[in-house]
């Protein structure tokens, strides 16, 4: 070998197999994808109580669909309420399934040096939504969902790129719960119906 520093190279003993996993992998890709479920029925699209407010997980990798670079997911609020308040690094584009309402967001100012900074404005910005209309929320920006009527639910579909994660970079912040989160309380039909519908909500127990 040519280089000074062969003798350095050659001390290492260590021996790994890495490349043809990757090759192994990459060629039983096709068939793992044709095992994953092309359709998926409401009774497999599971519920949760989050701190972000009621979700009904559409699709997402762990649902074994085929779109593995999305995630979406129905945001339900009941009437009068509110989502959490939160910040995540890639962006989140919204269908408003049904209601009417607005969302507060603010910009952040990044700095990336020796580590990732953000800070937001002091500026908070509303936007209202409305039965049909599609919106977008931009990276790093801080946002909650208002439902502005009383008497009924709102739902709104958000669908975000899963690359941020894939690239070690899943970066969220949540700020404020919804007023409906309650650790460790799981939903059921029976609590949803209970959310959406009541004008006073009690919190589950």
């Amino acid at each position: 070998m040519a280089w000074c520093d062969s003798q350095t190279w050659l001390m290492n003993a260590l021996k790994q197999d890495w490349y043809r996993r990757l090759l192994d992998a990459t060629s039983m890709e096709p068939v793992a994808k044709g095992d994953r479920l092309k359709i998926l029925r409401p009774n497999a699209m599971p519920w949760e109580l989050s701190r972000q407010g009621i979700l009904k997980h559409l699709f997402n990798e762990k649902l074994s669909r085929h779109m593995e670079p999305v995630d979406a997911y129905m945001l339900m609020i009941p009437p009068g309420s509110r989502s959490g308040k939160h910040r995540h690094l890639g962006d989140e584009s919204l269908y408003v399934a049904e209601g009417d309402g607005y969302v507060l967001y603010q910009d952040c100012d990044v700095e990336i040096t020796d580590a990732y900074r953000w800070k937001q404005q002091d500026e908070v910005k509303r936007h209202d939504w409305k039965t049909g209309d599609v919106f977008y929320i931009p990276p790093n920006t801080v946002h909650q969902f208002f439902n502005s009527d009383s008497e009924r639910p709102a739902r709104l579909i958000s669908a975000t790129s899963c690359i941020y994660q894939k690239l070690g970079l899943n970066d969220i912040q949540q700020l404020e719960d919804a007023p409906e989160y309650r650790p460790g309380v799981a939903l059921n039909n029976d609590n949803v119906v209970h959310y959406m519908r009541a004008k006073q909500r009690k919190p589950v127990n």
